[in-house]
């Protein structure tokens, strides 16, 4: 009995410590720099002048969308943005993609984390519905967990209103 207790205690502790990635931004980077909350798995953004690269789809295509407040109803420029998102998925289809919906910090906890999970929700079907394959696709709201800006204005509010498209190495992965 006590050599299964401290087995699955030992499970435990390796999965906890497993989800724990210091480097999930990168080499230096950090919240805001274009690599989204979640990091980049790729073990390098590239080279921004190479259109297949990580970099280039972040700061040439854009890798976040924004949004109205206490909205996950995609604007004229949020599609147009995620048109270009769909283009470039479909020409690089080694790429997964994680699609990270975030809430300012007004509003409770459990309504941002339902509101995060409907932002993302919203890209993953415009996505899809510009042919990029849904198994390439999976969402996770952070709610208001994880803001680029910290401040009680609107300036702030209005960037954390968001969803980021992070890329992953490995379609399907």
């Amino acid at each position: 009995m006590a050599y299964t207790t401290k087995a699955l205690m030992l499970m435990a502790v390796l999965g906890l410590a497993a989800c724990n990635n210091p480097d999930r931004y990168g080499a230096g980077g950090g919240p805001g720099d274009g690599t989204g909350a979640g990091g980049i798995q790729t073990g390098g953004l590239g080279d921004a002048s190479d259109p297949r690269s990580v970099a280039y789809f972040n700061q040439t295509v854009g890798d976040r969308v924004l949004f109205a407040v206490d909205q996950s109803t995609l604007s004229d420029q949020a599609r147009a943005t995620l048109a270009g998102q769909a283009q470039w998925l479909n020409t690089n289809s080694d790429y997964a993609v994680i699609i990270e919906g975030h809430a300012d910090e007004q509003g409770t906890r459990e309504y941002n984390l339902a509101l995060g999970a409907r932002r993302a929700s919203a890209v993953q079907d415009f996505l899809i519905s510009q042919g990029v394959a849904a198994s390439r696709m999976r969402t996770v709201s952070y709610g208001k967990e994880r803001p680029v800006e910290v401040c009680s204005d609107e300036s702030c509010f209005s960037r954390n209103r968001r969803a980021v498209t992070v890329l992953s190495i490995g379609a399907g992965a």
